[in-house]
């Protein structure tokens, strides 16, 4: 029994399991960007694992593959070395890593990796429990060499370690559930220190839902009020508890007049959580649609969870025209906004009348598209319930600007780009191609298609390719939903000539410069495929 628990052979075991720790923490690093985009949900992750077309698992799998018969080969070729053959296999697997990194670096995810404090956390218990499985596969492997002193084996007792790459995604959700036993708690005792913060100050909340235009809303909102009043808001697309207890948290309350929380869901009891954190004076809906189906399962669940927001407004809630039906039985002071009307679109931007309080004034924004005008409105009626008067409202709409990744218009080398990357709901993709339109020159789309409409993706999608017909150019990115997309296209008179599909958004940019000349224009259309 010696030899087996020898020092150098210790040293051996530690050494191969560090290896293998680094490596596999290197192989999931972007997958553990994907569990960050996922909310550090398990089960949200594991459904995306699962997704049709989603080929990560078998990524891994051919890694394992390819380690496995490489390191055989290997071993046998080194024979001659006895025991220490073995070691010499563990090169391929070095290789077959670095080109599986290489190469999943070119896959596009719609969010990449942001280290934040609790990324680093759940990072570093992947590295321990990757060392220590490892170490624990290792050490049972010489074990088994020790009892049973074939040579073959011995030779060949490492290529079981390409069993490794296998468990990686697993490795990542179990250091998650381990990684959970400190950040549950942590999290609601940020949560409670923020819900109290806002409860002791004087400060005024607007919260903002919808099944879509939530972000761009608030930024429209903000951009209203910051002209009378000192606006907080929630950063960025931040809508869920955490997103708002570090805007809180991070503030001092007492140097605003006015908190904007974008608030989001994926299932029915969201926002009534989000709303016991920060209960709203005012509250927004934007709109409802079937996006984020997958979660959600139903309509009526989307409507319900939505809804909630309603019963925990204080003052009054503004309700988008299309969807005040919705929620006319819910008992709470509400108004259906129709304060927009005439309204003109061009690619400068886009002209309307807006009505407040019986007054009317003219009013224009650099933002483009009609939906543009309905989402200045939900805000503008809220500003006016904030104490804004509707001139005041109308001066503070003409210097609104683009909103990153909303229907951007950005102007390089003679040619248009709209960057409406964050766009991935039906509504919002309807209106992206209506702005399309308003620019002369060719037209390109460059799309993965939609996502999180659960049942409704299939259909969504195909419907999303009809839409394409007619347009100069159509590049599809990506492998998970263009199938779709593309039928719908080809099956109701699309050009194949015009249509191009590219494995990712780098591919696609390339193909652009291609075809692309000045006084044109391209539209990205929820630009990165993944995470979705």
């Amino acid at each position: 029994m010696g030899i087996f628990i020898s020092v150098s052979k210790t040293i051996e075991c530690v050494v191969i399991a560090l290896f293998f720790a680094v490596m596999l923490c290197a192989a999931a690093y972007r997958q553990a960007g994907v569990l960050q985009s996922c909310g550090y949900s398990g089960g949200k992750y594991f459904g995306w694992l699962k997704k049709k077309g989603n080929l990560a698992y078998e990524r891994f799998a051919l890694l394992a593959l390819l380690c496995a018969l490489s390191s055989a080969v290997i071993a046998l070729c080194f024979s001659f070395a006895g025991e220490w053959a073995a070691v010499i296999s563990l090169a391929p697997f070095a290789l077959f890593f670095v080109i599986f990194l290489v190469a999943d670096k070119k896959i596009a995810l719609r969010s990449e990796v942001t280290l934040t404090p609790r990324f680093k956390r759940l990072y570093a218990v992947y590295f321990v429990v990757a060392a220590l499985l490892s170490y624990i596969f290792v050490t049972l492997l010489n074990f088994a060499d020790y009892v049973w002193g074939n040579s073959v084996f011995t030779r060949l007792r490492y290529c079981a370690l390409a069993l490794l790459p296998l468990l990686n995604l697993f490795i990542l959700l179990f250091s998650n559930c381990i990684a959970k036993i400190y950040e549950v708690p942590h999290n609601n005792k940020f949560i409670k220190k923020s819900k109290a913060k806002l409860a002791a100050s004087d400060i005024k909340v607007i919260a903002i839902t919808g099944s879509y235009g939530k972000t761009s809303t608030k930024f429209i909102l903000n951009s209203i009020l910051s002209k009378k009043y000192r606006v907080l808001t929630t950063p960025r697309s931040h809508n869920t508890p955490i997103g708002v207890a570090l805007a809180v948290n991070n503030a001092n309350l007492g140097d605003y007049d006015i908190f904007i929380a974008e608030m989001g869901a994926r299932h029915v009891g969201d926002i009534a959580e989000l709303c016991e954190i920060c209960p709203p004076d005012i509250s927004i809906i934007t709109g409802i649609c079937g996006q984020h189906m997958e979660s959600f399962l139903t309509f009526e669940n989307i409507v319900k969870a939505k809804g909630e927001i309603l019963a925990a407004t204080k003052g009054t809630a503004v309700i988008a025209a299309d969807c005040f039906d919705l929620f006319e039985e819910y008992p709470c002071d509400k108004r259906k906004c129709g304060c927009v009307s005439d309204i003109a679109c061009t690619a400068e931007g886009t002209d309307f009348t807006l009505t407040l309080g019986g007054e009317s004034v003219a009013a224009h924004t650099k933002l483009l598209g009609e939906h543009s005008a309905y989402n200045i409105g939900v805000a503008a009626e809220a500003a006016y319930l904030a104490g804004m008067t509707a001139d005041e409202i109308a001066d503070a709409i003409s210097g609104i600007d683009f909103i990153e990744h909303r229907l951007q218009l950005i102007s390089s080398g003679g040619v248009n780009i709209l960057d409406d990357g964050y766009n991935s709901n039906v509504k919002g993709a309807r209106a992206a191609l209506g702005v399309l339109q308003l620019f002369g020159g060719a037209k390109i789309v460059v799309t993965p298609g939609l996502v999180e409409l659960g049942v409704l993706e299939e259909k969504e999608n195909y419907e999303l390719g009809k839409a394409l017909v007619g347009l100069d150019f159509v590049i599809l990115v990506g492998d998970t939903l263009v199938t779709p997309v593309k039928k719908g296209y080809l099956e109701n008179g699309g050009d194949e000539g015009k249509l191009r599909v590219k494995p990712t958004l780098a591919a696609a940019q390339e193909e652009i410069k291609t075809i692309i000349s000045a006084g044109d224009t391209v539209l990205f259309l929820n630009d990165l495929p993944d995470v979705y």
